[in-house]
């Protein structure tokens, strides 16, 4: 029986018999039309709950993790340092000329490149999100030293010193990096993101 919704079918609900002799009644066919009915309800609002629950935390144009989101992260990534005595740096990235690729390319365009560069030069294991506009941050754990950061940095300025290619047109969009660094810049997600936004303006 399809899983029917009103969008189409989702899959199908199959019932097999593992005996040659049970044959299946008009009664049996009308439960399994239910059962599915329900199935591919349970299924739809299972989905609709994860597009919302993707849309509240993600930034919809990069699909990177929003403000809400990385906060969470953060303070998550607060507590296990405290608890493993670990390092955590924030770098507070603000991009050049961000404005100018949107104005003339428009927002989709360039806030993807810039996603993807910003994840190149990142490991897997960091975060990168975006706070707003041309403000994205990375959040760097499990370093052992300071100098953690500054590399995290360098591997970030080196992945946009290559220009972007919009369509044809060669741009270059130079990122402004401020940094902070637990526990030495504080030990609470709002001191160390302030601190990160002011190392990033001078």
């Amino acid at each position: 029986v399809p899983l029917q919704t009103q969008r189409g079918p989702l899959g199908a609900l199959v019932l097999q018999s593992y005996t040659e002799q049970s044959r299946y009644t008009d009664k049996d066919k009308e439960l399994l039309q239910f059962v599915s009915t329900q199935v591919a309800a349970a299924i739809e609002r299972k989905q609709m709950y994860e597009r919302l629950e993707h849309m509240a935390q993600y930034d919809q144009l990069t699909h990177l993790p929003n403000r809400q989101l990385f906060l969470d992260r953060l303070k998550t990534a607060l507590a296990r340092a405290r608890r493993e005595q670990t390092l955590l740096s924030l770098l507070f990235i603000d991009l050049d000329r961000f404005k100018e690729v949107n104005d003339t390319r428009g927002p989709a365009m360039g806030d993807l490149r810039v996603a993807q560069r910003l994840l190149e030069g990142v490991r897997a294991s960091d975060t990168v999100a975006r706070l707003g506009g041309d403000e994205f941050v990375v959040l760097v754990e499990g370093g052992q030293a300071r100098e953690h950061a500054s590399a995290a940095a360098d591997k970030i300025l080196a992945a946009f010193r290559q220009d972007f290619d919009l369509e044809g047109q060669r741009l270059y969009i130079q990122p402004s990096i401020g940094m902070a660094i637990y526990p030495d810049h504080g030990g609470e997600e709002h001191r160390l993101l302030g601190h990160a936004d002011e190392a990033m303006y001078l």
